[in-house]
């Protein structure tokens, strides 16, 4: 089996855009999505429309849940942005969806961890806002009780697998459509990935015989930022455009 993995495309239909034509070129057809879809300055309404057409196992993320859970006078400037794109249909479509599942048997898919979907799997954020990989023991715990041999989060934007000393593997594939970010939780932090390139990442194989591979893929991220500062979002117009979010 092979099929590819992606998340937090943001609403970034020209960096979605790149990833299905690059899939379609390895001739992947299945895929998972984990989730934040639509949340950003960007074109949700087109990335929705995309989306909904693969038909891809996908779940919910924090953003997705803010954008159908939340009074649009309440929501973040990203969240709102996007709602007043999206047509009911699509709103719905968002509310469908699980905030975890299992795919292909033996595959987990959760947007943070198993049970959160804010927080960090593969990372951990000091007290100074320093952003560090999460030890074997932290990520092992947020896997406790999942009994898949591969596991997929996203959230935080940054490619990596770890395996466990058990065999199960934990994967984030990157960002689809946003490749830094800041964030208030639990302190302030930066979260970039230093290319503005869109990423996702594909599995081989099954069981104990998969392999992941991760893509970086080269897309129009200029324009992509241009319609950031059109939005008024010179942050993420930054972020899109170098994969830095520092000034």
């Amino acid at each position: 089996m092979r099929f590819a993995v992606l998340a937090d495309i943001h609403g970034n239909s020209l960096a979605l855009e790149a990833v299905l034509a690059d899939m379609s070129t390895l001739g992947i057809s299945l895929a998972v999505n984990l989730g934040d879809h639509f949340s950003g300055p960007l074109d949700a309404a087109g990335t929705a429309t995309l989306l909904m057409k693969q038909n891809f196992v996908s779940i919910q993320g924090n953003h997705d849940r803010w954008l159908i859970g939340q009074d649009p006078s309440d929501m973040g400037p990203s969240d709102k942005c996007a709602f007043e794109q999206l047509e009911k249909k699509q709103l719905d479509w968002l509310a469908s969806l699980p905030p975890t599942t299992t795919a292909f048997g033996d595959v987990f898919l959760c947007h943070g961890t198993p049970t959160s979907d804010v927080t960090y799997w593969l990372e951990r954020v000091e007290q100074n806002g320093v952003v560090r990989s999460a030890s074997l023991e932290e990520a092992e715990r947020e896997a406790e009780g999942i009994g898949a041999r591969l596991i997929l989060c996203g959230h935080t934007h940054i490619p990596r697998v770890v395996r466990l000393q058990d065999g199960r593997t934990v994967v984030n594939p990157g960002s689809v459509g946003c490749p830094g970010y800041d964030d208030e939780t639990p302190v302030y932090h930066r979260m970039q990935t230093g290319t503005p390139n869109a990423s996702y990442a594909v599995v081989d194989g099954e069981g104990a015989d998969r392999t992941v591979s991760f893509r970086s893929i080269p897309y129009d991220s200029a324009s992509a930022a241009k319609l950031a500062m059109q939005n008024g979002r010179d942050d993420w117009a930054r972020a899109l455009a170098t994969g830095w979010f520092d000034d």
